[in-house]
């Protein structure tokens, strides 16, 4: 019984991406996606399959919301403002932009100050 192909161990052949010559055993056979494409390229332009490109394929649940959620007690007692009264503690934040500060905002104060110094700087030669 005869093979259907030659064995090939001398072969020649050109990587389908770069063009360059190397033997046909060290060419590897290109996968897009799960997918062989049918290309054989050389070890340098060879790359695996990447992870980014199977999203999709499989079903992910990743759920986000809390069953029975409760009440953060806690949101009133949970630090002192700037004036040590209690307040909305850690919850608060300030921000800012041109310009900082002075922003009489409802939904969240803006009490930076924005300080700077101008000063001299004396070079000596020793």
């Amino acid at each position: 019984m005869s093979n259907k192909f030659a064995a090939g161990r001398r072969a020649i052949a050109e990587c389908d991406r770069c063009g360059q010559r190397y033997k046909l055993k060290q060419l590897k056979e290109l996968v897009v996606r799960t997918k062989k494409t049918n290309m054989l390229v050389c070890p340098t332009c060879w790359e695996p399959d990447h992870p980014q490109n199977l999203q999709g394929m499989y079903p992910v649940q990743d759920p986000q919301a809390l069953k029975n959620p409760r009440r953060d007690n806690t949101y009133l007692i949970s630090g002192l403002n700037a004036n040590n009264n209690l307040s909305e503690g850690s919850r608060i934040f300030q921000w800012g932009f041109n310009p900082v500060g002075g922003g009489t905002g409802v939904l969240t104060p803006n009490d930076l100050i924005a300080a700077s110094q101008v000063g001299t700087v004396g070079v000596s030669v020793t």
